[in-house]
Parts: structure tokens; sequence; C-alpha cells
């Protein structure tokens, strides 16, 4: 007898005729596992035109595997299990909830073609080639930003239990500048939102590089507490995230950083975060967690430099899920489309509680991106030596199980009073939603009074009632 599950594998003695193809569903809920009773509320927030803009032809940033992943996530139909919103674009103003004014307005006025009238301020603002000036660039910026923002909304109002925006977890962006292909910190401002109504947050990010831009950000408070996995050698971009870093003041070991070395594989990659993110959840206590999902971190990656395959990868952030607290997800860095597209939409399907076939959809736009197996997974561990020795990794743990014992436990917080806009509707939204709700009022009013007179005329006797 085959398993139920028979029909997901690509390796059957037999093949479906074309109709039964066609009828076939490429997902099945998951029923086993501890986790299989959390069926959680997801929203997914992907505006199309933020895969239209484009770094520069040898940048390595391309915003198109965006794109990529909303098609995957389209041919496995994938929609059926989750809310799906058109973000907004983030105002001026949510911007600046985080980001200083002449940023933010130097953002807004360059240009490719003006270029040359910024020359005093370029370097100012870590303006090169890591960053470099192109068209549509704070069109893109409010764009990825403001599906992060509105993630954090759905989240604040109970609207999405676990809410995902992969155009985000542009985590280097700092207050006044931009940093490592990042301009504007949507993470940050995500967070802030958060905080109107949560009393603690926890930050995790394993993508390749350090969260710096996040960690500077709350490097002060014991509101937030930032987890970074990331190659670390003290020359590596961005050249920080040693595991000595844990804060500052008042945020003093609530900032905690995994530096690890080339090569690192599966096995030792999700031993080491379970070890060090359970007591983190357990001892903090968070009420929200951000996860930054950065696939630069997968073997084989354009500018990486581990081992992992998607589905550690996804063990990781499925395990972040099994604790059932509201949770927002994150894209990040990632600079081989196909390989990143991959992951966002298995751990899409981990989010939605749902198995996919392995074998890619047939009907899948630019399906030859993904040949030459045509899998979700690909082979991608073992191509570079892993210098993580057990060592190595057994001295690590046990530092970072020592910081977190300094926490003492989850700090209490004193919250104010959720401010009024809290929805992030904007004057004019909000004067167009008073003004069609003045209409309709008055439209009530009329229809009221006619059904008074109907209602008179109905129950007079004859000529008791006379126009």
């Amino acid at each position: 007898m085959t398993s139920t599950s028979s029909w997901l594998d690509e390796d059957l003695t037999f093949s479906n005729d074309a109709k039964t193809n066609k009828k076939t569903p490429f997902y099945e809920p998951i029923v086993n596992g501890f986790e299989s009773g959390y069926k959680p509320h997801v929203s997914y927030h992907y505006n199309p035109a933020v895969s239209n803009y484009h770094y520069g032809v040898r940048h390595p940033m391309k915003p198109f595997r965006l794109m990529l992943t909303d098609h995957l996530v389209i041919a496995y139909k994938l929609y059926e299990k989750m809310d799906l919103y058109t973000p907004r674009r983030a105002t001026r103003e949510e911007l600046l909830d985080f980001h200083s004014e002449d940023y933010i307005k130097f953002l807004e006025t360059v240009t490719p073609d003006n270029v040359n009238k910024f020359s005093q301020v370029l370097k100012k603002f870590n303006i090169g080639d890591d960053c470099p000036i192109f068209d549509g660039m704070y069109d893109y910026c409010s764009l990825y930003a403001g599906g992060s923002i509105d993630a954090s909304r759905k989240l604040i109002n109970g609207m999405s239990d676990i809410a995902i925006n992969w155009s985000g977890g542009l985590h280097h962006a700092k207050k006044y500048e931009p940093s490592g292909f990042c301009y504007v910190n949507d993470i940050v401002l995500g967070i802030l939102n958060l905080l109107r109504v949560h009393p603690r947050i926890l930050y995790i990010d394993i993508d390749l590089h350090h969260g710096d831009g996040v960690q500077e950000a709350f490097y002060l408070t014991d509101r937030v507490m930032t987890v970074s996995f990331h190659k670390y050698n003290g020359e590596f971009f961005p050249g920080t995230g040693n595991y000595d870093e844990t804060g500052v003041g008042k945020g003093k070991h609530f900032a905690l950083n995994v530096p690890l070395q080339d090569g690192i594989d599966d096995e030792s990659y999700i031993n080491l975060f379970k070890s060090v993110i359970e007591p983190v959840i357990t001892t903090f206590k968070p009420t929200a967690i951000i996860q930054q999902c950065g696939a630069d971190s997968l073997g084989c990656d354009r500018l990486g430099c581990f081992n992992l395959n998607i589905k550690a990868h996804g063990e990781c952030v499925n395990f972040v899920r099994s604790f059932g607290l509201p949770m927002m997800v994150v894209g990040g860095g990632g600079y081989t489309p196909r390989n990143v597209s991959r992951l966002w939409c298995h751990e899409t399907s981990i989010m939605t509680n749902v198995k996919l076939k392995t074998k890619l959809p047939d009907e899948l736009p630019f399906r030859s991106f993904f040949g030459p197996d045509y899998s979700l997974h690909p082979n991608l561990g073992d191509r570079i030596d892993n210098k993580n020795t057990k060592k190595y990794l057994e001295n690590l743990k046990n530092q970072l199980l020592e910081n977190i014992r300094f926490m003492r436990g989850a700090p209490s917080v004193s919250m104010s009073e959720i401010p009024p806009d809290i929805q992030g509707i904007t004057t004019e939204e909000e004067d167009a939603i008073i003004s069609q709700l003045n209409r309709e009022s008055e439209l009530d009013d009329i229809e009221s009074d006619k059904r008074y007179w109907i209602n008179e005329k109905d129950n007079a006797r004859d000529l008791e009632l006379v126009d």
C-alpha cells in the first residue's frame, strides 16, 4: 500500500496522464508533528511594482527575485491558504519614524540625472558601488517599507497571526545612511510599529551577514532583543557581530550574536539554532517575533559561503513558528534569484502548514530559470569545507548560553497609550473616509425618512393619510 503522501514524491514507479496531473494538487496539509495543531491565520503582503526596479547590470541585488517568488507561490496555489494584500507605499512621515529628515529628503530628490548636483554629499550618505543611485530608488524604498509596516499592522489588529513580506528584511540601513544594498530599514519601522502594543519584541536574523542596522537601532533598549546568526571574521561585511557585542546601558545582554565560519552544514546550524533560540524565547518571553530569512546563507549563493540547504533554512523558521507567537516574516539577502525564490516559497508553505510537491509545477512562468533539475529542493550543500569544528561550536554555544543567563528573565515594561494612528491611515485617507461616512449617513437619513412614510401609508386607513 502506498503512503498518503506518495503523490508528492517525484520518484514514482508509474506516471499520471495529463488530465490527472492537471487535477492533482501541489500541496497537502501537514497532519503529523507536534506543531500540526497550530493553524495560524497567515497574510501575504506583496506589491508587484517592487520587482520592477534595477540596481544596475553588475549589481548582485536583483529585485526581480521577488517576482519569481510570487510566481512560485501562485503556481503552487498557496494563495488559497493566505489572506493576500497589496500594501501601499510608506509615507514620508512613516519613514521619518526612524530615518533622519535630511537623509529622506536626499532619497526623495536624488536621481541618476541630477546626481552631479549632489557630489558634495554622496560620501556623507555612503553612496557608492554597494548602494548606487538608480531610477525610482525612493519609490522602491517606500514600497518594500510599506509592506513591512502593513504586515505589522495586521499583527497589531489581530487580522493575522503570521504576516509575510518577502520584499522586506533590508537590515543594514542606518538612521542617516544606506548600507549593504539597503536604503531604508523596513525591519526597524515594523518593530517601532509593533512596540506601540507589544511590550517585548524578539528579532531573529539568519542572513549570511550580521543584522547590524537593526542591532544598532535597539542597542540601548531591553524592549527589543536582537539575535543574529552570521559569518564573522572581523573583515567580512559589515565587520561587526562578534559574540561580545551584547548591548549597552539598559540594553545590556539584549543583543545576542552568533559568529560562524565558512561552510557550516545543515545539522550543525539547526542544532546550534535550536539550542540558542529556545532559551532566548523562554527567558525573554517576547510577545511578538520578527524573523529575517536572508537567503544568502544558503549554499551556492553568489555572495555566500555556507552549505545550508533549503530544508535546513526552513527548519529554523519552522522552529520559531512552533512557539505560536505573533510573527512577522521578511526576506533579506540572497543573490542567486532561483534559489532565493525556491527558499521563500518553501518557507511560505511552512507558515501555511502544508507540504509542497518537490517537482516544480509545469505551469510555472519562467520555469526555465530552475533547470536542469526543476526541483524545489536542489542540492546546495557540501560545496565549501566546514571550518566550524565541534569544539568551536560547543564553546560558542556555552558562551551564548552564559550571555542569555545574564538577562535574568524577561524585563518588565511600562506601556504608554496606543497612538490613534495605529492603523496607519494618512490624513488624506482619513478625510476621505470621514467624507464618505458623512455621505452615507445623509443617505441613511433620507432612506429612513422614506421608510417611515411608506410604513405610515401601509398602516393608515383610507383617507387618513394624505400626501
